[in-house]
């Protein structure tokens, strides 16, 4: 399975991203991105590395609650396959 991650861009500098996502910052190429208009406080979708989509605040915000809500569901599963 593929996921891409919402990540909030932090600054530009040609074709590489600053982006931050809970805390943690990484290096993203905005190449495959390139005919987008993309600005510093703009959401966009992370996958291995590369910027895929512009998303809205509200999209990433829904993606990370799903994201929480799965990570919750596997770690009560987890939980239940240790009693």
């Amino acid at each position: 399975m593929c996921l891409a991650i919402p990540m909030k861009i932090q600054s530009i500098d040609g074709f590489v991203a600053r982006c931050e996502a809970r805390g943690v910052e990484r290096e993203v190429s905005l190449f495959l991105m390139q005919h987008e208009t993309l600005a510093p406080g703009d959401f966009v979708m992370v996958h291995v590395g590369y910027a895929i989509q512009k998303v809205t605040p509200e999209d990433a915000r829904t993606a990370w609650e799903l994201f929480d809500e799965a990570l919750a569901t596997a770690a009560g599963a987890e939980e239940e396959t240790h009693v």
